[in-house]
């Protein structure tokens, strides 16, 4: 529902999504059916994205040799496959209940990677939306612009240096590209300082490769979080998500609301950022004025811990959350599984009740397989069943392997929304052992079980956030007079280290 009375958002809803993940269609692992019916676990609507074509790859480097036939031999098979892709893709769209929208990556050294999505009709066709084998990016826009088929082509892993896939903003255009990826499991390219530096073995962040650094340099775009999962698990927990605020869940109004930038990029939590500029929403460009108010409501899927307003990507206003007092009537609490020493994977079976209380919402936080991590084909990659439909109570089967690093989770979980008093009991039979906790339990901190000894599966309930930390709203006014479009945008920080970052809101110059 709007958080916002600002007329801005009347009307609108957040929905959540994956723009860019893989499955087996190119290179990946596991099937297009099992990537979709993950995704329908947790998101609202999805691309899975094929690997098609990388029109510069250094094929005179003999020792990436290996890498040249690795990337060959999926870009076959991506076109041997996309039109059962697209006859699928289609298959599973469901208009007021998941949306789907077919993808393939363009890669490119020189001017960065891309994706390129179709809005397809009912019976679409590769003729109607083939995958385009272009030689450079002037070229992919004008094939795109000769088509019948609305398309758009949003740039991904941004932050790596120019020259290394990295976006090259002097060939950037907002004409097809109304938003960036600034966020996915290669880490955050907002700028080249803070949370989430990039680690994978293509190599660091470079400032000039920045989101930051393209406003600066005048461009308009939004920004989305994508996960860029390999193994069929589009919205895998932790790596990225977008959210968008549209008029309906359909193909049309998801679509429409990307290409306004009515958008904002997201971690992983179900974080619903609204921000208002003179009654304008994330994403608008408003007419000159000099006195900006600015309204930010936050409802947060843990623990607020601030809230930036940044100006010309300088921080003009920030609200941190203090840790309320427990009197309130909604918390959150969530349910985490996963840890241990064990060679296997662990099976879960999970039953939860409410008591004297009532639960009104679940959040599934699911990863999957890890985004990148060696897996076999004759692997399960659609383990985990929810059953929750409203009422009190739920069940959920899963699966975790142990955590990786000290620093990447595996573990797999649920957020739950309960009304109720520190009385309030969740009755939680896990592997056919009963746990029993109240609310007041769990006011001041979480609490953990083990399945066995030392070093056995672990299940942890968190501590319950009451409303007043994880839901937020401000509202002042910023007075700047100039000549030149400004702009600002939020981000959101959760004490749980899950983040968010809106697009931003222009306002044009005054001629004054």
């Amino acid at each position: 529902m709007p958080l916002l009375t600002d007329p801005a958002y009347h009307g609108l809803t957040a929905f959540f999504g994956d723009l860019h993940n893989h499955c087996n269609l190119s290179y990946g692992h596991g099937s297009l059916e099992d990537a979709l019916y993950n995704a329908r676990l947790q998101l609202d609507f999805t691309s899975v994205t094929v690997h098609a074509v990388w029109h510069d790859i250094p094929r005179d480097d003999p020792e990436l040799a290996y890498l040249i036939d690795y990337h060959d031999e999926g870009f076959t098979r991506a076109k041997a496959n996309w039109q059962d892709y697209l006859t699928t893709i289609n298959a599973h769209n469901y208009a007021g209940k998941f949306i789907t929208l077919p993808s393939f990556e363009w890669h490119s050294i020189k001017y960065g990677d891309y994706c390129v999505y179709y809005k397809i009709g009912d019976s679409a066709s590769s003729v109607d939306a083939p995958i385009l084998d272009a030689p450079d990016l002037p070229a992919l826009r004008q094939m795109i612009r000769e088509l019948k088929t609305p398309a758009l082509l949003i740039p991904h892993h941004i932050g790596y240096k120019q020259g290394s896939r990295g976006i090259n903003w002097e060939t950037f255009s907002d004409e097809l590209s109304s938003v960036v990826e600034i966020f996915s499991f290669h880490g955050l390219s907002e700028s080249s300082e803070g949370a989430y530096p990039y680690l994978h073995s293509m190599g660091p962040r470079h400032e000039h490769s920045t989101a930051q650094y393209g406003w600066a340099q005048g461009h308009i775009f939004g920004v989305i979080g994508s996960t860029d999962h390999h193994n069929a698990f589009p919205g895998s927990y932790g790596y990225g998500r977008l959210g968008v605020w549209a008029d309906s869940l359909s193909r049309e109004s998801i679509w429409e609301a990307i290409k306004q930038r009515r958008t904002y990029a997201l971690t992983g939590d179900r974080i619903e950022l609204a921000f208002a500029l003179n009654n304008a929403p994330l994403g608008a460009i408003t007419s000159a004025n000099p006195e900006r108010y600015i309204e930010v409501d936050v409802l947060a899927g843990d623990s607020i811990d601030y809230i930036d307003v940044l100006h010309n990507n300088k921080i003009i206003h920030r609200e941190s959350v203090l840790p309320q007092s427990a009197d309130d009537s909604c918390y959150k609490v969530y349910m985490e599984l996963g840890w241990a020493e064990q060679d296997n994977p662990y099976d879960w079976h999970v039953a939860l009740q409410v008591e004297n209380g009532n639960l009104h919402h679940v959040e599934p936080r699911l990863r999957g397989n890890g985004p990148t991590e060696a897996t076999s084909e004759d692997m399960d990659f659609a383990y985990t069943r929810l059953d929750y439909t409203g009422g009190n109570s739920l069940q959920l089967h899963t699966r975790t392997s142990q955590n990786k690093s000290l620093h990447t989770a595996s573990t797999e979980g649920l957020s739950l929304t309960i009304e109720g008093t520190a009385e309030t009991r969740i009755i939680a039979t896990i592997n056919n052992e009963q746990y029993a906790l109240t609310l007041g339990d769990l006011l001041t901190g979480t609490r953990t079980f083990y399945t066995g000894g030392f070093v056995s599966p672990a299940i942890c309930f968190h501590r319950a956030i009451p409303r007043a930390e994880y839901h937020h709203h401000f509202a002042f006014t910023h007075i700047n007079q100039t000549s030149q479009r400004d702009w600002y945008y939020v981000r959101v920080r959760q004490r749980n280290n899950q983040w968010a970052w809106s697009s931003p809101i222009w306002v044009e110059g005054s001629s004054d």
